[in-house]
């Protein structure tokens, strides 16, 4: 089974993701980059993911929301920056409201996300970068890493009903 790896970089802020998946890059790429794919795995389980909108080009931004089991709603958006198909993009991570408004009381992050091919499959490298030390473990202490862990096992189940 494959494990989504975390190492933090404190020194930078960054924290450094790393998953493979058993599925060629286009279609990694896809479920990364389109809200059909992205609100059946994104969530951490058994929370849902549920797009808003999503424009995925450059200066475009994906806004959606997770759902928990007792109804509770997290907004969030992702600004696309620069996106280089089927390589990589990156992105500003913001808490927002139900209008996609920024919500400066937490944490934000950016990301830069690449995809390459091995022999098997795609590694997908994330780092995810942040303005302080503070926000990055803040972040890491509201579940980050494990709700990211989680989220990537759904990934490895939906692949599996596409390849």
């Amino acid at each position: 089974m494959n494990k989504t790896v975390f190492t933090k970089d404190l020194t930078n802020k960054r924290i450094l993701v790393e998953r493979h998946f058993d599925a060629p890059v286009a279609l990694v790429w896809k479920t990364w980059t389109e809200s059909t794919y992205l609100d059946q795995w994104w969530a951490p389980s058994p929370w849902k993911a549920k797009t808003k909108s999503m424009n995925f080009k450059e200066g475009g931004y994906w806004h959606y929301c997770m759902v928990g089991p007792e109804g509770e709603v997290a907004w969030a958006r992702l600004d696309y920056g620069k996106i280089k198909i089927p390589i990589s993009y990156s992105a500003k991570d913001s808490f927002c409201d139900e209008d996609g408004k920024i919500n400066k009381d937490f944490p934000g992050a950016y990301w830069e996300v690449s995809f390459s091919p091995t022999g098997t499959g795609t590694k997908v490298n994330v780092v995810t970068s942040y303005n302080s030390v503070e926000e990055l473990e803040a972040m890491v202490n509201m579940g980050f890493q494990e709700g990211f862990a989680m989220a990537h096992d759904n990934l490895d189940e939906l692949i599996k009903t596409l390849v």
